[in-house]
């Protein structure tokens, strides 16, 4: 809080009075000092009570007019005479020039030390005052963190300072304002656009402080060590006042360990996720299983980067890829034992979109990738290997992107299949083999797949699971007589090859009815 003329002249043992110049009383004094130099504006720095007896007032009236403009032009706050020893009375042409230039001109009877004194006095106590003010301010914010989080910060900080407080993650980008929108929603403010600006431009860790003559912006870094974890913007009225800045540099701080809270809990979560996300892709959970652990509404988008991407750089990255804190809280990521980094995003954008984030996602991370949709869980395991296999494409080569539906021969095979249709047709085929299992064991499925896949090479297909050639030949003739038809026979081996690789041959994703492509 400033001092102005008024509330000097109303201070402890004052006795003044105004001559001239009302227009000004709201001029801040910042000190006061004696002079009678005929100029004694070069000895001022602004904010000054000036008292004199009036030698050197000049003796002609331009020199007086001029002498009242250039006290005014150096930002000083008063001129205050006492009468009776140089002067009787203050000369018409300094009242009318106070008057014009706005600058109060006072009679003083109070001693020059007295006045002196008292002013000094004052901006002591109110340093007191304000140091008070900003512990309270401190503790409130303190309390507001516990309670409220960083909403609670910049509630409070905005009721303390009398002004306007916003919070921006690393990228400038505002997610917390006060006073806030509806539903805690940043309630969009002209200065944010600036703050903003500042942000983008500014250093890795830096504050910077913008100030137009009405308002006055400060933005600063957040974060201990390293990149800034975001940015505080404080909106107050100019000049900024030292406690404004105090109080922001406490809820930087403040929000830097509420920052740090809140990036530990989400790593954590992230890590729970991947268990469950591997565990599916694994085979020891299933994707209903995985919807019940986790209800995070389809479809999804699913990402493979080549390469091992730590906990802390995934999170970065969905960051720049997920605006939407809420959306970053749905993704998946987990790395798989062959190197690869998966990513399942929620699909709420549009495919365009989707794609594009996938694109920007692998260009962040400097490593090829590959995507594919999946319009439901059940289909997550299958999109999960589509997306790894093109990633794989792009391991020698410089990092991009490919999703399913660039490749022609892909989607136009996924569009001539519908998905339930091509589920029933692979559970009829297969359904003869699984029962047998079921009672008596023997892995007829996963034998013949192996089988196929070798080119129906015996020893290679032994080779790849584990078992001896002899072992690999009871298991094809069990097989053989189950299925009900001899594998020498072309139609029945499409029939089986078809059932056991339409997830590998055909991408999910296929469009549902009423949906763009």
């Amino acid at each position: 809080m400033a001092l102005t003329v008024a509330q000097a002249m109303t201070l402890p043992g004052m006795e003044m009075r105004l001559l001239a110049g009302r227009a000004g009383l709201a001029r801040a004094v910042r000190w006061a000092h004696v002079s009678e130099l005929a100029d004694p504006v070069p000895w001022l720095l602004g904010g000054e009570l000036v008292l004199t007896i009036g030698l050197g007032l000049p003796a002609g009236a331009a020199g007086r007019r001029a002498y009242v403009e250039r006290l005014a032009g150096a930002g000083c706050a008063a001129l205050a005479f006492a009468l009776g020893e140089a002067v009787a009375s203050v000369p018409a042409e300094v009242l009318a020039a106070a008057d014009e230039h706005g600058l109060p001109v006072l009679e003083i009877l109070t001693p020059f030390i007295a006045v002196t004194e008292a002013v000094a006095r004052w901006h002591a106590d109110e340093r007191v005052r304000g140091e008070r003010r900003v512990v309270a301010a401190q503790e409130a914010m303190a309390r507001a963190a516990l309670q409220a989080g960083s909403a609670g910060i910049l509630r409070a900080l905005a009721e303390h300072t009398g002004g306007e407080a916003l919070l921006l993650d690393p990228h400038g980008t505002p997610r917390a304002s006060s006073p806030a929108g509806v539903a805690g929603v940043v309630a969009e403010r002209p200065w944010h656009g600036r703050a903003v600006a500042a942000a983008r431009s500014a250093a890795r860790r830096s504050a910077t402080a913008l100030d137009d003559g009405i308002h006055a912006v400060q933005v600063q870094s957040l974060g201990f060590t390293g990149p800034p974890s975001g940015w505080l913007a404080i909106r107050t009225a100019s000049p900024l006042e030292w406690h404004t800045r105090m109080l922001a540099n406490q809820a930087a701080c403040l929000l830097a360990m509420e920052l740090v809270g809140v990036r530990a809990n989400r790593a954590k979560a992230h890590a729970q996720r991947a268990a469950l996300l591997s565990a599916v892709l694994d085979g020891t959970l299933t994707p209903r299983q995985l919807g019940e652990l986790c209800p995070v509404a389809p479809p999804y988008e699913v990402i493979a980067v080549r390469a091992r991407v730590p906990a802390d750089a995934a999170m970065e990255a969905l960051e720049d890829v997920l605006p939407d804190p809420d959306a970053e809280d749905r993704a998946f990521v987990c790395t798989r034992p062959d190197g690869t980094t998966l990513f399942v995003l929620p699909d709420d954008t549009g495919r365009g979109e989707a794609r594009s984030r996938g694109a920007r996602l692998c260009d962040r991370l400097g490593a090829p990738g590959g995507g594919c949709r999946a319009h439901d869980l059940e289909e997550l395991p299958a999109a999960a290997r589509h997306a790894t296999a093109l990633a794989g494409r792009g391991a020698d080569a410089a990092p991009g992107y490919t999703h399913v539906d660039e490749l022609e021969t892909a989607a136009l095979l996924r569009d001539a299949f519908l998905p339930e249709g091509a589920h029933r047709f692979s559970a009829a085929v297969l359904r003869p083999l699984r029962e047998h299992e079921a009672r008596h064991g023997g892995d007829l499925v996963a034998t013949l797949r192996a089988y196929l896949e070798a080119g129906e090479n015996l020893e290679l297909a032994a080779r790849r699971l584990g078992v001896h050639r002899n072992t690999l030949r009871r298991r094809l003739t069990t097989a053989e007589r189950v299925s009900g038809r001899p594998f020498t026979e072309p139609g029945h081996r499409l029939h089986l090859w078809l059932a056991l690789s339409l997830g590998d041959l055909v991408p999910p994703g296929r469009p549902r009815d009423g949906e763009n492509a």
